[in-house]
């Protein structure tokens, strides 16, 4: 449970990025939150599950690859539970064990069963599945962010009791509610964005059931599908987030019934940002929620309260910036649009399964949230500068160049726009496998930690739907990139370094260098 600040010290001057370093884990702590994949064909070989990649891996991002204690957790509920031919997960309550049995049921006719793991780090609940239902059990544990983390599975795995760490919570609350112009009733906290973002869904299902959500803006990969999966009438995605779509939607809203419409500000990985005032016109004219996600651009940097209705937050990021530990928030409007009867219902779906160790993790890490954010800010805001200058780049997705008018409002006074940008390269199919392997940052899933990280996004999120996800604008060379706290001159060396690896490649093919 302790506190290594000097593992992500560590990254920022020396990153894991190197071909040796597959595997390893990002940043070198039990519970790391991040994975190395050094090169671009690492990236593809994790995703087609070569034993060559996935066999090295240390860690990853916990919603998508279990924790060694995690695995050790669902082999002690196997021991004690299963019967021949299945297999265990485990969850932080019964009532979350419960709706893992339900959906697989809903979707493949499997039973499965129940079973308390004891008393042991809280209100630990094994499932048990014939094995057939591994992939959706899995798809399960992937999409809702319910499962047991890393410090609980341990935890309970070793007999230790779990404490309520309720101080610990309400100064995380209190700190979040100060930031949001909010009381601190009005916070929720959870296991991970994803579990804040999944209760909100089922909430909505409460009240409105006979109702449908509206996606607007190409999202990150999970919040699309919750909606897809959890929500009772379905989702209608508008993937563009612009003008023409806002006009789309007037069209959908006036033949359909919606019960909340989510989005991101602004969005993961193409950083746009929606016309929200267009959309609370909407919102107040066919009675529906606004959900806004503000884990990109922060509550340091922007205010979408009391605008919205209701505010989700991935903690694991930016607030936390360590990448080892996860956690999420859910922030009410007092004076929203049903705000009681929403309320009424969230209160219903809400447990408290934030674990003790994980929120004594996040309460210290959080102390620097301001000031690291802050100086983020400023480096991520002349990187991007930096780039747009470059000849090798054709694109930068930055919210101080992307739909920079609909940031700015929400902007705060003297804030930024952020620590994450995307990028697209010239040549992109040729140059951006190269640019990846060349570049001296970390690379691995994962974003707002104090020490920079690099992706192949659509690679890594939508590798199954690449050409689907292309005609929406998003390139399967896409590289997502997460500002940390390294000097800016040492980034624009690193960037700089990788830049003339493109250099000489195209010399070699006797491309620029006069030849013609």
């Amino acid at each position: 449970m302790k506190a290594n600040p000097k593992t992500v010290d560590a990254l920022i001057e020396t990153p894991l990025c190197k071909a040796e370093d597959l595997g390893k884990a990002i940043p070198a702590s039990e519970h790391a939150n991040s994975v190395c994949l050094p090169r671009w064909a690492d990236n593809v070989g994790y995703e087609e599950g070569d034993p060559e990649v996935v066999d090295r891996l240390e860690a990853g991002y916990p919603r998508f690859v279990y924790h060694p204690r995690v695995v050790k957790l669902f082999e002690a509920c196997e021991k004690k539970f299963a019967g021949k031919g299945e297999f265990c997960q485990a969850y932080p309550s019964q009532n979350a064990a419960r709706r893992c049995v339900d959906y697989v049921r809903g979707k493949l006719g499997i039973e499965g069963s129940v079973h308390a793991f004891g008393a042991h780090a809280g209100d630990v609940h094994a499932v048990c599945f014939p094995n057939q239902a591994r992939g959706l059990s899995k798809k399960y544990w992937q999409h809702t962010g319910e499962g047991v983390s890393s410090r609980r599975a341990a935890a309970a795995v070793e007999g230790r009791t779990a404490t309520s760490a309720s101080d610990t919570k309400a100064r995380i609350r209190e700190r979040i509610a100060k930031k949001n112009g909010v009381e601190a009733e009005s916070v929720y906290l959870f296991s991970s964005g994803m579990a804040a973002i999944y209760t909100v869904q089922r909430a909505m299902n409460r009240v409105w059931p006979e109702r449908q959500t509206v996606q607007f803006g190409f999202p990150y990969v999970d919040m699309l599908k919750v909606q897809e999966e959890f929500g009772i009438r379905g989702v209608r995605f508008f993937p563009r987030g612009d003008g023409d779509d806002l006009d789309d939607l007037v069209t959908h809203l006036d033949g359909s019934s919606v019960s909340g419409l989510f989005f991101e500000f602004p969005s993961n990985p193409l950083l746009r940002s929606p016309d929200v005032d267009r959309l609370v016109a909407l919102s107040n004219r066919y009675d529906f929620l606004l959900v806004a996600d503000d884990t990109i651009g922060t509550s340091v940097n922007v205010a979408l309260l009391p605008t919205v209705d209701v505010l989700t937050t991935s903690l694991t990021k930016f607030f936390v910036g360590a990448g080892d530990v996860m956690g999420g928030t859910v922030v009410l409007n007092a004076d929203g649009r049903h705000h009681a009867e929403f309320r009424r219902a969230l209160d219903l779906e809400y447990e408290d399964l934030l674990f003790a160790d994980d929120a004594v993790l996040i309460e210290r890490y959080s102390n620097s949230y301001e000031p690291r954010v802050r100086s983020i800010n400023e480096t991520a805001e002349r990187l991007c500068e930096y780039l747009q200058g470059r000849q090798e780049v054709e694109h930068i997705y930055y919210p101080k160049s992307t739909t920079r008018e609909n940031y700015d409002k929400f902007r705060r006074s003297a804030a930024g726009y952020g620590g994450l940008f995307s990028m697209i390269l010239k040549d992109e199919a040729v140059q951006a496998p190269r640019f990846y392997d060349a570049l001296e940052i970390s690379k691995g899933p994962n974003l707002g930690t104090s020490f920079s990280l690099c992706c192949p996004y659509t690679i890594l999120a939508h590798y199954d739907e690449l050409e689907e996800v292309e005609k929406l604008g998003v390139s399967r060379y896409l590289l997502r990139v997460s500002v940390g706290r390294e000097p800016y001159e040492e980034l624009v060396r690193r960037f700089d370094a990788a830049f003339e690896t493109l250099d000489r490649g195209a010399k070699k093919l006797g491309v620029g260098d006069g030849s013609d």
